[in-house]
């Protein structure tokens, strides 16, 4: 993450692991009261479901969500929305030197 989570005895955590999201990673958070009174939670109800590891934590949960700097949450927000789109990211390219076309997918820069 760009700034990285820091928890009450102040270590940073910067690395992790998301894991794909499943249709009860979408649907479920849509019961939670937090949710139901604030739809802008439904994004650290569905991270803290999908965040599996960050740094040496022993456990995600929505605290820890809510505690990321802005920055850290856009990003989550956006590799979760590229790992999970059904969008083929591939694109077509084409040699300067031998004019001969092939696909590929972009590199994808500071992958969480």
């Amino acid at each position: 993450m760009p700034r990285g989570y820091v928890d009450a005895e102040g270590n940073l955590h910067r690395e992790g692991t998301m894991r794909l999201a499943t249709a009860a990673d979408e649907i479920l958070p849509q019961k939670d009261p937090r949710v139901q009174s604030n739809p802008a939670y439904l994004v650290v109800i569905l991270l803290s479901r999908v965040v599996t590891r960050l740094g040496s934590l022993e456990a995600i949960n929505p605290k820890v969500i809510e505690n990321l700097f802005a920055a850290d949450l856009g990003y989550l927000q956006d590799f979760y929305n590229r790992i999970n789109s059904s969008e083929s990211r591939q694109i077509t390219i084409t040699c300067p030197h031998c004019q001969q076309a092939f696909s590929m997918e972009p590199e994808r820069a500071g992958e969480f």
